[in-house]
Parts: structure tokens; C-alpha cells; sequence
């Protein structure tokens, strides 16, 4: 038995200057673990609640000084001498700390630091990496079939090129234009790939007159393209000018947030577009007319994150041809991927462990993916730090895919590099 001897929580910074939970937990045998909380800014409407201080005087309300007190006076006594191995148990205390639908009590921020924290220091005390840490933990899952128990394996990145929506200032409005490199031989040269299509893709949008240096809070171009559309376009030249193969060395992945752009009517406002206002089945129109002209293979958050007919409509024209991912959707929650998967809506999960705030209940959402076919997307937020939990969970749990952010700025390096660091690993 590993037993907790200390939790600790403190205020940090993310990427964007924002404060974070940071948890480190000891065990009596010298394990330590740390971990760091991230952030989103695309969110969903049923996601943990990230609790913040509103106290005008510090970080303009944006401090987590309330939720770092949570760990250290309400959270923190009920875990010592736990053992640090037995995640389960740890997440059932934490749960019972705050019962709360969207952990409103103590905060989403609170209880994941906490939880993840765990998971690194039981893989400390038992000297084992942590992606396999996780993986004998996922494993280990009670309504996980024997049959499909994966070995880690690692995930194929979806990498952010050019962003818009809340990711950028709203110079367009879909969030995100990804690639990945599908023909690649290994990770390594994966990435190669990836970073070659970057590179000509901000000498393209420089020699067009648009802005190919500045970028958003992942790390993608931020340019004020003419059209959603335009974007695409970029993307699929700059991958020629790298002298790879659209759809066949690399494909493109749509982060299209819908939800952001939904009006009260139900309808979708496309600013970029003339201010063209569509109909969900017109969406629809429109992105099955991309995945015609482009290589699109994934599309995240095609339509709004409760327009759960127009999700079953565009399932059934376009889930035998492009991945089609839910995010806010799905928000990591077991119980929205379960009504998903009976009204026969999407086809793959994005999982953000912040979205639900434990590591037992983002493996109890893969789960319930795993056993209906769906593919597993491992994401970042994009206020992302030094932190790579990430990577092992994607290797770990086996993930088809992992989107990090783009291959710039550190917080999202540090999750790449560790990746390649894993890759050594598994050979």
C-alpha cells in the first residue's frame, strides 16, 4: 500500500497568464507527483465548473486562491494515508467531497488537480512510467471488456495550423484548420511532416499579404482570411509547397464549435461568410460539400452542443465518410456519450479531463466510447502549461488521436517532446 502522506495545493500560471491549481502529492515511500490543471475557452455547457475567486483586486477575478484552499483544508485531510494505487478510491473520496452535477462546490480546477497529481505519484512509488500507470489503471476499468484492454500505443496528432473562433479574436468562425500526417511512417517523422507544413504555410500567408506571424492561443496563424473557407485552401496548398501528398500523406481535421456561433433560434451565424445565417441542415450542406473538395477526415463539433437532431441528421449523411468528434457535445460526461450513442449521434469523443474532473470518470467516458465503436481524441485546453499528463493518458488508454495545439509555444512542445520521449520507449 502506497499511502498519502501530504497534499499540497498552490496557485500557478497558465499560457494565457491566467491562475491555475497546482496539486503535488507525497507517499510515505518518497513518491512524489505533480500536477497542473488546464483551461478552456471554448466550453460546454456541461463541464466541471472551474472555480474562480471573482475578486476584482486580484487578476481580474480570474484567481483560483478559493479552489487551492479547497485542496489544502477540505480535501487534503481526507486523503492522507489513502493509498495513492487504489485511483478509484481516491476519485470516489473526492466525488464524495462534492457531490455536486458539475462540482460546484469545491471546483472541477480542485478536484482534477488532485486526481491527476495522484496518478503521478503512485507511478513514482511503483518506478513505472505513467503512461503505464494508466494504462494497468484503465485496464483495471469494472465495465471495460477484457477483449479490448489496449496496450499503450501512441496517438496520431491532430495539429492546429490556423485558428479562429474564441482561439483567435474571432477572425473566423470556425476554431480550427488541423492536419495530421496519416502517411507518416512513425511518430517522428509525423512530426517532421507537421512542422514543414507550418513553416510554408506562414511563408503562403506572408507572401499573401496576411498576417503568417502572429498566432492564437494554441499556438495556430491567426490571419483575417477572407472565409472559413479560405482557410482550408491555405492549408491544403501549404501541405503541396511542403512537397506532401493532400489526403494521402496528410489530411485535414475541421474544430468547426458550432456552439458559438448558434443563435437562440437554432440557427448558425457565419460572421466571415457575408454574415450568412443557415439552418443546421444547411451546415450540413456545407460540410459535406468541404469534405468533398477537401481531405477532411475529422470534424469536431460540426453543429451545437444540444441540436442533438441535426447531430443524428448529419451522422447519418456524413459518419460513413469523415470522423465526426463531439466536444461540447459529449463534454467527457459517461451519461451525454451514453445518450449519444443511443440517438446514434457522432462517432468519436473528445476527451478533456477537465471537462469532468476525475481520472476515473474521464476512463468511464472512453469506456462507454470504446464499447460503441466511437474513436478517442485526447485534447489539450488552450490554457495549456508545462504539464504533459496528457500524453501519457492519449498513450496510455490508447487514444486514436491527441490534439495538443500547434508546434510552437513551450506548453504545447512539452506535451509533443514527451510523446517522442515515449515513442523511445515503446519500440
Amino acid at each position: 500500500m502506497t499511502k498519502i502522506s501530504n497534499v499540497y495545493a498552490r496557485e500557478v500560471l497558465d499560457s494565457r497568464g491566467k491562475p491555475t491549481v497546482e496539486v503535488e502529492i507525497t507517499c510515505d515511500d518518497g513518491g512524489i507527483g505533480r500536477a497542473i490543471v488546464p483551461s478552456g475557452a471554448s466550453t460546454g455547457q456541461a463541464e466541471a465548473l472551474e472555480l474562480r475567486d471573482a475578486s476584482a483586486e486580484r487578476y481580474d477575478g480570474q484567481g483560483v486562491l478559493q479552489a487551492v484552499a479547497n485542496v489544502n483544508d477540505v480535501i487534503a485531510p481526507t486523503l492522507l494515508s489513502q493509498d495513492a494505487a487504489d485511483q478509484s478510491a481516491i476519485d470516489s473520496i473526492l466525488l464524495q467531497c462534492d457531490d455536486s452535477p458539475q462540482k460546484s462546490q469545491l471546483g472541477g480546477n480542485a478536484l482534477l488537480g488532485v486526481s491527476l497529481a495522484t496518478a503521478h505519484a503512485a507511478a513514482a512509488s511503483k518506478r513505472v512510467p505513467l503512461h503505464q500507470h494508466v494504462n494497468d489503471l484503465f485496464s483495471a476499468t469494472p465495465h471495460l471488456p477484457t477483449s479490448s484492454t489496449p496496450r499503450p500505443a501512441l496517438p496520431l496528432p491532430m495539429t492546429n495550423m490556423i485558428s479562429g473562433g474564441l482561439h483567435a479574436g474571432g477572425n473566423l468562425d470556425f476554431q480550427d484548420v488541423l492536419i495530421m500526417s496519416v502517411g507518416a511512417s512513425d511518430y517522428r517523422t509525423g512530426l517532421e511532416w507537421i512542422v514543414r507544413v507550418y513553416r510554408r504555410l506562414g511563408e503562403l500567408l506572408c507572401d499573401a499579404g496576411f498576417e503568417g506571424r502572429l498566432v492564437g492561443d494554441e499556438g495556430g496563424y491567426g490571419p483575417a482570411l477572407g472565409s472559413n473557407r479560405q482557410a482550408v485552401e491555405f492549408v491544403v496548398r501549404a501541405t503541396e509547397a511542403a512537397k506532401l501528398r493532400p489526403g494521402e500523406d496528410v489530411t485535414i481535421a475541421l474544430d468547426v464549435a458550432a456552439t458559438h456561433f448558434v443563435q437562440e433560434d437554432g440557427s448558425y451565424r457565419l460572421v466571415t461568410e457575408q454574415d450568412t445565417t443557415l439552418t443546421s441542415s444547411q451546415m450540413t450542406d456545407r460540410l459535406e460539400e468541404w469534405v468533398t473538395d477537401f481531405p477532411i477526415t475529422s470534424i469536431e463539433d460540426g453543429l451545437a452542443e444540444e441540436d442533438w437532431e441535426g447531430w443524428r441528421e448529419m451522422t447519418k449523411r456524413l459518419g460513413d465518410k469523415t470522423a465526426l468528434v463531439g466536444d461540447d457535445l459529449f463534454t467527457t460526461n459517461e451519461s451525454r456519450i451514453r445518450r449519444g450513442i443511443e440517438l446514434g449521434v457522432g462517432n468519436a469523443v473528445l476527451i478533456k479531463v477537465n471537462q469532468i474532473g476525475t481520472l476515473t470518470e474521464t476512463f468511464c467516458a472512453i469506456s462507454a466510447a470504446r464499447q460503441a465503436g466511437y474513436g478517442i481524441v485526447v485534447s489539450a485546453r488552450s490554457g495549456e502549461t508545462e504539464d504533459t499528463t496528457i500524453a501519457d493518458l492519449a498513450v496510455g488508454v490508447a487514444a486514436d488521436h491527441i490534439k495538443i495545439g500547434s508546434i510552437v509555444r513551450s506548453e504545447r512542445l512539452a506535451k509533443y517532446n514527451q510523446l517522442l520521449r515515449i515513442a523511445e520507449s515503446l519500440r
